[in-house]
């Protein structure tokens, strides 16, 4: 049989691609067959993925299509703090920060990432180990399932830092969770959603618990787990604790340890059920259903693309060195509108001064 890889032998460096066990309706290992974990490796920077690291996904979910005793793609991160939190704003800060054709060709890459993970011949399950924001939440959803342990937050961070969430979320979020959530996501007007938030809206497959106290896993203690509505009407499954509540789950927190391995038994659990099907039906039933997402994706990821590279002229430019510089990593928002509004351009001194936060 021929070899279909893009790079054959490619010795992966930036990433972790593992072939790791699949288990039968009993528990016991199937010889013969496995799943390939494509696994972030950036834990020190939250996992966040930098240009070489993209390009390595895009062949590690090339190889997970072409290997024949592979029944899922599991994409996940190292440790239990972050998934993904998006590109790594060190690299955009130094590289990409006023040169926009050098990050229009890095969002080529990405653009590439996406469309990999979504037309992987494999069913893709995303394993959320930890925070999942930013563009990491972009190609988390282009995944097919996602099962995420109950300690992760979920959502964007774009126009915060000087950029719009077009790699994948403008396309993708409000399918799961309607537009209006989608729009307080997109914006950041909506904040960070619990695991247990993006659960009851739509955007997961499964949560598990992941913090063990005295020997025994308790569900994520910063946030209300029952389901109830307040006096006003409002669902408050899933929002964060307020008040003596907070303090005392904070204080829960502190005493107890992250495990994830109910997270690695609930991945497991649906990697079996997929694989006691037909792979050729199971295979284009979810490319049929990708593409609701495909039609978002193909129509707009081009001139997204052009409108990201041409932003590091201006919002991005400021916005990612506003970041890495420190502080309150964000810029002075109502100094900068109000600059604009006077007449201020991208570009002078004097306005950059005015908005920057202090360095670290």
């Amino acid at each position: 049989m021929y070899d279909h890889d893009l790079v054959p032998g490619y010795r992966f460096e930036h990433i972790r691609v593992e072939r790791r066990p699949v288990f039968d309706p009993k528990g016991a290992v199937v010889e013969g067959l496995h799943n390939m974990w494509i696994v972030l490796d950036n834990e020190a920077e939250l996992n966040s993925y930098t240009t070489e690291t993209v390009k390595e996904v895009i062949l590690a979910f090339r190889a997970a299509s072409n290997d024949r005793a592979t029944v899922c793609a599991v994409f996940t991160a190292a440790g239990s703090r972050s998934f993904c939190t998006g590109g790594n704003t060190r690299e955009y800060a130094t590289r990409y920060a006023g040169h926009p054709e050098e990050y229009r060709q890095y969002m080529r890459l990405f653009n590439d990432m996406v469309s990999g993970i979504l037309s992987c011949d494999k069913p893709v399950i995303c394993r959320v180990n930890g925070m999942r924001i930013a563009g990491g939440q972009e190609i988390g959803m282009a995944c097919d399932f996602t099962i995420a342990q109950d300690l992760a937050r979920f959502g964007q961070a774009g126009p915060k830092h000087g950029s719009a969430p077009d790699g994948g979320s403008t396309d993708f979020l409000h399918l799961f969770v309607g537009i209006e959530q989608a729009m307080l996501s997109c914006t950041t007007a909506g904040g960070l959603w619990s695991a247990h938030k993006a659960m009851r809206l739509g955007l997961l497959t499964e949560i598990v618990p992941a913090l063990q106290v005295d020997g025994a896993f308790v569900p994520n203690p910063l946030v209300e787990t029952a389901r109830w509505v307040d006096d006003r009407g409002q669902i408050v499954y899933g929002e964060p604790k307020t008040g003596d509540a907070l303090a005392e789950g904070k204080k829960l927190l502190a005493r107890g340890t992250v495990d994830l391995s109910e997270l690695d038994r609930a991945v497991d659990r649906l990697t079996t059920k997929l694989m006691m099907t037909f792979p050729g039906c199971t295979v284009k039933t979810i490319e049929s259903l990708r593409k609701k997402k495909l039609e978002h994706w193909d129509r707009n990821r081009e001139t997204n693309r052009a409108w990201l590279g041409l932003n590091m002229m201006t919002e991005a430019d400021v916005g990612f060195r506003a970041f890495e510089r420190g502080g309150t990593k964000e810029v002075d928002f109502i100094e900068l509108r109000r600059r604009l509004a006077q007449g201020a351009s991208w570009g002078d001194p004097a306005l950059e001064a005015a908005i920057m936060p202090p360095a670290r």
